[in-house]
């Protein structure tokens, strides 16, 4: 059988490099945990958000539905997007819940008012939001269509710089993950700013303090 051309390519990239010296030590000598107080980092994480123009509601989790519902209210949402696994104590009873099981078409997810999703970790010196596509986050697609995007952020999952976060998803390392500073932007040539184009034009996150 013939050499397909990805085969042939990559047997010339292992022969061109096979005689290679071995890579040196990567320095980890770098800070690797923000040793501030809880209420220093969360303070950063939202100046971070709210300077990405994304909206920052603080609550508590027995508060979390009636924030939920203020944040509707606000955004004239009366239908909402969730993952099929959504906890139940986080909604409100007067929003009408769309359940992505079985999965939502993208055109339901196009006309949808809006979507509230959990996420995996928060960067606080970046202002980061990140999902997995883990227990509450759903498919990148229900986090990406929709033009308002409600994302749960719980101050256990809120970690101070770069390297936390990075040691909080190195267990999932194949998962499809989305990374979020903000609301959906771009700047053409110009710079004249765009919201929207490559996601929700709305991000609100609402962060849950531990009781």
């Amino acid at each position: 059988m013939a050499e397909n051309a990805k085969n042939a390519i990559l047997r010339r990239i292992r022969a061109a490099v096979a005689a290679a010296p071995a890579t040196a030590p990567i320095p980890r000598d770098y800070a690797q945990r923000d040793t501030r107080d809880r209420g220093a980092i969360l303070a950063d994480l939202v100046d971070r958000l709210e300077d990405y123009k994304a909206r920052v509601t603080r609550t508590t989790l027995a508060r979390l539905p009636d924030a939920v519902a203020r944040v509707c209210g606000e955004l004239a949402i009366t239908t909402l997007v969730t993952p099929s696994d959504l906890p139940d104590l986080w909604l409100p009873t007067t929003i009408t819940l769309l359940r992505d099981d079985p999965p939502l078409s993208l055109a339901q997810l196009d006309g949808s008012e809006g979507v509230i999703t959990g996420c995996e970790v928060a960067i606080a010196q970046t202002g980061t939001i990140i999902l997995t596509c883990g227990v509450g986050q759903g498919r990148r697609l229900i986090s990406l269509v929709p033009d308002r995007h409600l994302c749960v952020v719980r101050a256990s999952q809120v970690v101070g710089i770069l390297p936390e976060g990075i040691a909080q998803i190195m267990d999932q390392p194949t998962r499809p993950m989305t990374l979020i500073a903000g609301p959906s932007a771009t700047s053409d040539i110009e710079l004249s700013r765009v919201e929207g184009v490559h996601g929700p034009r709305t991000l609100y996150v609402l962060l849950v303090e531990d009781d």
